[in-house]
């Protein structure tokens, strides 16, 4: 089933949604421009803390389809706004990658390497984790730090396969420590679904969230009030459908599917 009327504003997830690596993915270009001619908002949501929103917005601007970074969200971005409404001032052991580093700090946030000194430990996709890194983690949750994560993906798709996501480091974390994570921010969860549709200030009934996971895009769609489209572009197969308790209000091939006909 494809949608057979125009919504007010299309949210895009980004790898594998509308682009792959460093190409954008069949028809996601001439989708996106024609939406923004019918005067329809267009804004992209990422769980990929790797990027900064102004880095994903010159990414998208090179590739064709010029974005303000105002209209993205990722994970570090909620993350941010996570923490500064719960542990304003907190010092931060980060678990993750420069670009997120950078948005906590510009957040006001200090980020410390010393388990004595973190009030929280937070669990990112990280492709430079080490063993100092899970030796950190451990002493500060064993001495009483909260443990919060920006996603929990269990893989990345890129070009010719896919990189392990932040799901891993949660699960290396919660093994040593026998902790639960307590908060988890981006997608599927409530804090991703508010801060997109608190950027389109739109009822959700009149937004379509589009993704290629069951589980992150389309579950927090539904979960919020949205429509959601899974696109088979990227992670989720066509077959994956028949076992999944997660029903999306539109299955498309291409982004394209995403005009009804006659637009």
């Amino acid at each position: 089933m494809t949608p057979t009327h125009l919504f007010d504003a299309y949210i895009f997830d980004l790898d594998g949604t509308v682009y792959l690596g460093d190409a954008l993915l069949p028809t996601a270009h001439e989708t996106i421009l024609k939406l923004r001619s019918l005067r329809r908002r267009t804004v992209f949501l990422s769980n990929n803390p790797t990027h900064t929103r102004q880095a994903y917005a010159a990414k998208l601007t090179r590739l064709g389809l010029p974005t303000a970074p105002e209209d993205v969200i990722n994970s570090s971005v909620v993350m941010a706004d996570f923490l500064r409404k719960r542990l304003p001032g907190a010092r931060l052991f980060v678990v993750g990658e420069e670009p997120l580093c950078q948005v906590l700090q510009q957040a006001g946030f200090e980020l410390v390497d010393s388990a004595s000194q973190t009030d929280a430990v937070i669990a990112s996709f990280d492709r430079t984790f080490e063993y100092r890194k899970l030796q950190t983690a451990f002493d500060a949750i064993r001495r009483g730090a909260r443990f919060f994560a920006t996603n929990a993906d269990r893989y990345c798709p890129v070009p010719g396969g896919g990189e392990p996501d932040a799901a891993a480091i949660i699960a290396a974390i919660e093994a040593c420590t026998n902790t639960r994570i307590e908060a988890i921010v981006g997608k599927p969860s409530h804090h991703m679904a508010e801060a997109v549709l608190h950027l389109l200030d739109l009822p959700a009934a009149e937004c379509l969230m589009t993704g290629d996971r069951l589980e992150t895009d389309v579950q927090m769609g539904l979960q919020s009030g949205m429509s959601a489209a899974l696109t088979l572009t990227g992670a989720t197969p066509a077959s994956a459908l028949e076992n999944s308790t997660i029903r999306p209000t539109y299955v498309i091939r291409q982004l394209m599917d995403l005009l009804p006909e006659g637009n």
